[in-house]
């Protein structure tokens, strides 16, 4: 079609819009233009996600590793994760009872922390101020660094490869940083479950519990038909009961079985009075909704627990030192052995699920009392009485335990020792001991410690003393 419109400066190309090829090329242009802008934008969003690092598989909500239980104490494999970003694995104690963080030396030089050593306990500070401190559990990062807003230093004891001689352990999970989080311990299957808080599902009978700031718990119950506020201590075999507590209960039921000195799973060796304690077996004890029977307590003075490296006393002590938090008595372990105890501390409750109801013979064993000296094997720091005499004959206070049966106990865990000391009562049990340098062998029995049936006395209704 030709054009008839006159062409003016204002427009100088009047027709363009009656020309197919002119509206083609026009399209074409338009479709080019917007190919470029495309191109542009999809290069630069690639080099922006080029900068960005790769996504990283998301963490685990919640965790199950399995435990040993090394003389009533949680035991775990733990990956420190290093300043270099390498890992290096090794053993924790998921303690609950203590509110503060201890290392080895070993695992204190590997997180490169600085050390200042005072007496028998050393600190540790992190070389880079703001350094943070990171573990893994089953592959779910706990951040240790909110420690030292409330102790400031990392505890480090001195002169032993653990944090407690004859242990497996290099570093333990206080109740500062177990708080944090949801913790399930089943003590029937050995395993060790923590998520975050609101991830874990809990079973069995349900009781309030109190949380101080540290974490360490307290749950009310009943000894001898009277109230009394309970602490529950898992990374410790030793139920213990202040000693004005002890006594009043001991002198209202001289028939409940009693004993002197701490054998079995009450032999921490951490000091070196345990050959005095007192022992004795309650017929009951009401923990929160929870009845207990035949429960293993000893007496430990107030005294006595102040200044102990983590271990059998750090519950006590640690709750009875704060005000308006003390307790009479604590639970461990020992106490736990059928049940999955679970912890929910953001709603202050614990949750007892019974899985079986075994009566464990935990007192059915050879009667030394020992000290872990190391790598160098054990002190014999005491012998107990049975029935009035030493259980273990041409044995003394000071002699070293080399080996029980063909096995040497030098590299031993204390709570491996006396797995080979336990059975039934009667059986016998081939000692090798040294004594000034000296070896010889002994035949020791396993004894009924703390029993009720052997210790009746059916004429006149008394019972038998260890």
């Amino acid at each position: 079609m030709r054009c008839k419109r006159k062409i003016s400066r204002n427009d100088p190309f009047p027709c363009r819009s009656h020309n197919r090829s002119d509206k083609k090329d026009s399209n074409l242009n338009l479709r080019f233009t917007t190919a470029i802008v495309f191109l542009i934008a999809t290069t630069a969003l690639l080099a922006q996600n080029a900068s960005k690092p790769a996504p990283t598989a998301s963490e685990p909500k919640s965790v199950t590793v399995p435990i040993t239980l090394d003389q009533g104490r949680v035991v775990i494999d733990v990956d420190l994760l290093l300043p270099d970003g390498s890992t290096q694995r090794v053993r924790g104690w998921a303690d609950n009872g203590n509110p503060d963080l201890y290392m080895s030396q070993r695992v204190a030089s590997l997180m490169r922390l600085a050390v200042h050593c005072d007496g028998q306990v050393c600190k540790g500070t992190p070389e880079s101020p703001g350094a943070a401190l990171e573990i893994a559990i089953g592959g779910m990062k706990i951040s240790l660094s909110p420690m030292r807003e409330m102790i400031r230093e990392t505890k480090i004891p001195a002169g032993t490869p653990a944090l407690v001689p004859g242990m497996s352990a290099e570093i333990n999970i206080p109740s500062t940083i177990l708080r944090k989080y949801d913790v399930l311990i089943n003590f029937p299957d050995r395993e060790l479950t923590i998520g975050p808080p609101g991830q874990l599902k809990f079973n069995g009978v349900k009781s309030k519990m109190r949380v101080n700031a540290d974490g360490l718990i307290q749950i009310p119950g009943k000894i001898g038909n009277q109230n009394y506020d309970l602490g529950l201590d898992l990374g410790s075999s030793v139920n213990s009961l202040s000693e004005e507590l002890f006594d009043k209960l001991a002198n209202a039921h001289p028939d409940w079985p009693h004993m002197t000195g701490t054998v079995g799973p009450f032999n921490s060796g951490e000091l070196a009075s345990e050959p005095k304690w007192r022992v004795m077996r309650l017929d009951r004890v009401q923990c929160g909704p929870l009845f207990l029977t035949d429960v293993a307590v000893a007496a430990l003075p107030r005294d006595r627990l102040t200044g102990l490296t983590p271990g059998l006393t750090s519950g006590l002590s640690s709750i009875d030192q704060r005000p308006g938090f003390a307790t009479a008595a604590v639970l461990s372990s020992e106490a736990m052995l059928n049940y999955r105890v679970g912890l929910d501390y953001a709603h202050s409750a614990v949750y007892f699920d019974i899985a079986r109801t075994v009566r464990f013979p935990d007192f059915d064993v050879v009667g030394l009392i020992l000290r872990p000296e190391g790598d160098t094997g054990f002190t014999i720091v005491g012998v107990a009485d049975f029935d009035g005499n030493p259980s273990v004959l041409d044995v003394q206070a000071g002699d070293h335990l080399v080996a029980i049966g063909d096995i040497p106990v030098a590299e031993s865990t204390l709570g491996q020792v006396w797995s080979l000391l336990e059975g039934s009562p009667g059986q016998e049990r081939k000692l090798t001991i040294e004594r000034s340098g000296k070896p010889f062998t002994v035949v020791a029995r396993v004894q009924h410690f703390l029993g009720d049936a052997p210790g009746k006395d059916e004429t006149n209704g008394k019972s038998k003393q260890n």
